[in-house]
């Protein structure tokens, strides 16, 4: 081992080898400062790297040239506040509500991604993943541990509720993840059923009642409206195909 490294693992601070040959030298004070400013710039980046990996989001979206037309909303919440993330420091809600294919997940993924650059902890699911996940932990008696892990996070993103109905057990795991992360973190559940149709995934009406309670309370409610962005995209495939 080098004295360089050496020197750099007792100060703490990383291994300098591999990028002191990447800053030019002028004077001793700039290039000192200019390679721990590359040391502090890459350890960020690891860090943030980290953070996308531990949030599991099934592609990587971003908000270039995202499509905000479809878009209404509310008077709680404007644009530049939502890009802005003011809703996570806030610890408020999001509520992603519309029609297939109208760009709710691309949004929330986007959204949880710029907040992992941010510093932010952030984990995402499939609503219907998630609450397998659950009952399986739940066999194992670890169902406690799995949600208290949960409650960690700056930022929970629960996509597409709603498609697949829950068992009574999956249902009350759910809404006790729902319960630890209220008013504490910042939660974006996407949706493709209005509110009074969410008894019909969670099957109780007074369970439905409570969660829904949480889950509204300091929330920004954004409607989705249109045509699938999918469907849309797959009819000019078809018809550039026919045209060719």
């Amino acid at each position: 081992m080098s004295r360089l490294k050496k020197l750099c693992k007792e100060l703490r601070i990383g291994n300098l080898e591999d990028i002191v040959d990447e800053v030019e030298f002028e004077n001793p004070r700039q290039y000192l400062t200019d390679v721990l400013a590359l040391a502090v710039k890459q350890r960020k980046e690891r860090r943030v790297n980290r953070l996308i990996k531990r949030a599991g989001f099934p592609t990587e979206k971003t908000l270039d040239d995202y499509d905000f037309s479809p878009i209404t909303f509310p008077d709680s919440l404007e644009k530049t506040e939502l890009l802005n993330l003011d809703f996570i420091e806030d610890r408020e809600n999001l509520i992603m509500m519309g029609t297939v294919g109208t760009g709710k997940t691309h949004l929330a993924t986007a959204l949880g991604l710029k907040a992992c650059t941010q510093d932010k902890k952030v984990k995402f699911y499939r609503t219907v993943d998630l609450t397998n996940e659950l009952m399986e932990k739940h066999k194992k008696g670890q169902a406690g541990k799995l949600i208290d892990k949960i409650a960690k996070v700056d930022l929970l993103i629960l996509d597409e509720l709603g498609y697949v109905p829950f068992s009574q057990k999956a249902s009350e795991h759910l809404f006790s993840v729902v319960s630890n992360v209220y008013e504490k973190q910042s939660l974006i559940v996407t949706t493709n059923l209005e509110f009074g149709r969410w008894d019909e995934v969670f099957g109780d009406e007074r369970l439905t009642a409570a969660l829904l309670d949480r889950v509204v309370h300091n929330s920004h409610i954004l409607t989705f409206t249109g045509k699938s962005y999918r469907f849309q995209q797959a009819m000019d495939r078809k018809n550039k195909s026919q045209k060719g």
